[in-house]
C-alpha cells in the first residue's frame, strides 16, 4: 500500500494526474513511467519490490508520477512541435505542482533522484536538466533522448528544440553550462538486447546522447548491458536493484 497519493491540477488544463508514494523516509526518487503509463506502475511491475529493502530501511521514498504522454508525445495525429508545446504542461505540472507537494511530503530542501523507464527516461533526463536546482541525479534507462526520432512530423520550431536534450544540450555554454556541470550527474543505462535497437532506438540513441554529454562535460555515466538484456520489465528491475544503493 502506498504512504500517500494525491491528484494535483495540470495548469491550464481541466485535469488532474497522480502521484503516489512509497516510503516514509530517504532520499526522494521521483519515478516516471514507461509511454504512456501511470503512478502505480513502479509498484506493479515489480520495481518496488526490486529496491523494497531500500524503502524499508528509509534510504529512499519513492514518488511515483502518471505520464501525460497520450495528450502530448504519443498523439502522432498534431505534428512534433504541437506535441512539444503540449509537453511544456507535463513540464509546468512538475514545477508547480509535483516539486512543492514533494518537498512538503520530505519537510526540506529537495535532491531529487529522477527515474525513468523507456519514454520515461526521456521524461527523467529532461526533468532533470531543465531542474538541476531540485534534481541532482537523472537515471535513465532504455531510453532515446531525441524526440525528433518519434514518428516526427511538422515543421520544428522552439517548442521542439528545447524540449530536445539531443538539440540543445549541444548548444549549452557560459554559466548556465558551468552550472550543470557542477549540479548534476547522469546514468544512462541501456541493453543490447530485444527492442533496445529497433523500434526504440534505445541503444543508439542512449549512447548518442551520452557522448554529447562527454563533450559537454556533464557527468554522466553509461552502462550498457549484453544482449540478453531487452527492453522490458525484467530487465529494468534489475538495473534498479543493481545501481541505486549507491545512491542513497
Amino acid at each position: 500500500m502506498p504512504q500517500a497519493e494525491v491528484f494535483l491540477p495540470v495548469p491550464g488544463h481541466d485535469a488532474q494526474l497522480r502521484v503516489v508514494r512509497h516510503g516514509h523516509w530517504g532520499r526522494p526518487l521521483l519515478a516516471f513511467p514507461s509511454e504512456g503509463g501511470s503512478a502505480g506502475d513502479f509498484e506493479a511491475n515489480g520495481m518496488l519490490d526490486a529496491v523494497r529493502d531500500l524503502v524499508d530501511a528509509g534510504r529512499v521514498s519513492i514518488f511515483a508520477v502518471d505520464s501525460m504522454d497520450g495528450f502530448t508525445w504519443s498523439d502522432n495525429t498534431v505534428p512534433t512541435d504541437e506535441r512539444a508545446a503540449r509537453h511544456g504542461g507535463y513540464q509546468a505540472w512538475l514545477d508547480e505542482q509535483v516539486v512543492p507537494w514533494v518537498a512538503g511530503e520530505t519537510g526540506g530542501t529537495l535532491d531529487l533522484i529522477t527515474f525513468g523507464v523507456s519514454l520515461g527516461a526521456y521524461h527523467a533526463v529532461q526533468f532533470a536538466l531543465q531542474r538541476a536546482d531540485v534534481a541532482t541525479l537523472a537515471m535513465g534507462f532504455s531510453g532515446n533522448y531525441d524526440p525528433t526520432t518519434w514518428n516526427s512530423w511538422g515543421d520544428l520550431g522552439d517548442a521542439t528544440y528545447f524540449a530536445n536534450p539531443a538539440a540543445y544540450v549541444p548548444g549549452l555554454h557560459g554559466d548556465h553550462l558551468e552550472w550543470l556541470r557542477s549540479r548534476l550527474s547522469v546514468l544512462l543505462v541501456v541493453g543490447e538486447g530485444p527492442f533496445e535497437v529497433s523500434p526504440t532506438q534505445s541503444l543508439p540513441q542512449t549512447r548518442a546522447f551520452a557522448e554529447v554529454l562527454a563533450r559537454q562535460g556533464i557527468r554522466h555515466e553509461l552502462d550498457v548491458w549484453g544482449h540478453d538484456s531487452a527492453h522490458d520489465w525484467p530487465w529494468w528491475r534489475r538495473q534498479l536493484a543493481h545501481h541505486l544503493p549507491r545512491f542513497v
